[in-house]
């Protein structure tokens, strides 16, 4: 039995860690991946002023704020092809976002992909309906290019608690 929210949500978020490292493409032995879940928080800076860091997520709550990085790297031996990485969205997460960096989203489990804009899913009367972003289960990157040996980059979304 889940304790509280906060205990529920870091149980997703462990569970995003786990998938995002090992739900990766073909070429995943050549291409390091590393990942992380941060919080943005407002703190006071010494005059005063709000100031946005990203910490580590100890506790989180309803409504907070998170940004999920994943960077990159390739260490094969030659170039990566036809890499693609997708990421589950976190159950106790509503999608947020993502970096104007060509990710597609996916609201039925990772079946269909394409912007949020061009996709719909049931709505509570059976009717079609366009998809927001609290129907997001799934982002996806596919790197068009080829990933050149040694090349490294950081792809992100933000989401937020439910």
């Amino acid at each position: 039995m889940w304790r509280s929210t906060e205990d529920k949500v870091m149980k997703y978020l462990l569970a995003f860690l786990a998938f995002s490292l090992a739900g990766t493409a073909a070429w995943a032995e050549n291409v390091q991946l590393t990942s992380k879940v941060q919080v943005e928080r407002v703190v006071k800076d010494d005059k005063g002023q709000d100031k946005i860091v990203l910490e580590e997520p100890k506790v989180v709550t309803p409504g907070e704020k998170l940004v999920f990085t994943l960077n990159y790297k390739n260490v094969g031996t030659a170039p990566a092809q036809d890499f693609v990485i997708t990421n589950p969205v976190p159950g106790a997460v509503s999608y947020a976002g993502g970096e104007a960096d060509g990710s597609v989203v996916s609201v039925d489990g990772g079946t269909n992909w394409g912007t949020l804009a061009s996709l719909t899913v049931a709505g509570t009367d059976g009717q079609r309906r366009a998809a927001q972003a609290a129907d997001v289960t799934h982002v996806r990157w596919t790197f068009p290019q080829p990933i050149p040996v040694g090349a490294e980059g950081k792809l992100t979304f933000r989401g937020t608690v439910k």
